[in-house]
């Protein structure tokens, strides 16, 4: 950020949220202080819903022609012509595997891909003894249970999302941890097996391992059953102190090299067409960010709960946590 700062005279100050819900509270409380902020798509339609964000001027987007039409397309369910944000970095929620500890504790033609191996409560049985990690995200979590036992991962029916607490609970007792970060670094050292979590987390942890050359070999795979395909969005508070900087700061990161220096550091896909000729070829050439046609074809989007379908969420994932 040092380049902007540079072009820009700008100051940046830059903040890290752990997960959606703790960024969305400083949202809909208002007040915020911050010019741009990072929510992920669903969370983004709600606070567009909500009022929280300024429509985006385009006249002060020149670089917003790199965008790429097939992201966009995706984006626009949840934000109508992407009207107030920008896609920042995509990816999807998969699993990621320790590929020697989970093979000795499963056998050697398990399949890596499968939710059957955090789904199904005799696979978990075997693998708690190497540690498995969840997200902290029932609106990742209850989908993705829902697209395994053949249910719709989107929907808003209260009984039908009930569905998914019994199969979470029948594997409740062998995982180790809810959590939307720590699985990075526990993957990477070896003290878990399995995690599901986001793509780009999961390839650092795997990028980790091979630097630290410790004999941990991660892998990271999509759902062979189809894995959400989730969007980090940037966008503009209402109440922005600088809404010009902000502008600036989006169009800067909408510039090709810009936004391909930060995908090849962060190894995470962009939603930047003009971005990929600059790509480095382990980001670009790994199917686990860029994924083929029919990989992408399977993968699914969610929208963001209604109030009193949210309310129903929130109760199930306390108790599916608490083990109660």
């Amino acid at each position: 950020m040092q380049k902007f700062e540079e072009e820009t005279g700008l100051t940046l100050i830059y903040d890290v949220f752990d997960s959606n819900e703790v960024l969305e509270t400083k949202m809909l409380a208002g007040g915020s202080g911050y010019d741009v902020v990072v929510p992920s798509g669903t969370f983004l339609q709600r606070q567009i819903q909500a009022g929280a964000f300024q429509e985006l001027d385009a006249a002060k987007l020149a670089n917003s022609g790199n965008l790429w039409d097939v992201i966009q397309e995706r984006t626009a369910g949840y934000d109508p012509n992407n009207a107030y944000s920008i896609n920042y970095m995509w990816g999807t929620t998969g699993i990621g595997v320790n590929v020697a500890k989970v093979r000795e504790a499963l056998g050697d033609d398990v399949a890596l891909n499968s939710m059957d191996l955090v789904l199904k409560p005799e696979n978990m049985e075997k693998l708690a003894s190497c540690g498995v990690h969840f997200l902290d995200a029932p609106a990742e979590m209850i989908p993705m249970t829902l697209q395994y036992i053949g249910e719709d991962p989107d929907s808003h029916d209260p009984d039908v999302i009930k569905k998914a607490e019994e199969v979470l609970t029948s594997v409740r007792p062998h995982i180790q941890k809810f959590h939307s970060s720590e699985y990075i670094n526990a993957l990477a050292n070896g003290d878990i097996c399995v995690a599901v979590g986001w793509s780009g987390d999961i390839l650092q942890a795997r990028d980790r391992a091979a630097e630290a050359d410790n004999g941990v070999e991660i892998e990271y795979h999509p759902f062979a059953e189809g894995s959400l395909m989730w969007f980090d969005q940037m966008a503009i508070p209402t109440d922005a102190p600088n809404p010009e900087g902000a502008h600036k700061f989006l169009d800067f990161i909408m510039d090709a090299n810009n936004m391909a220096t930060a995908s090849n550091y962060v190894y995470y896909a962009n939603g930047n067409k003009a971005s990929q000729e600059f790509l480095a070829e382990d980001v670009i050439g790994d199917p686990a960010i860029y994924p083929d046609d029919a990989t992408m074809q399977n993968l699914y989007i969610t929208t963001p709960y209604p109030a009193k379908t949210q309310r129903v969420v929130t109760r199930m994932w306390t108790k599916i946590k608490s083990g109660t």
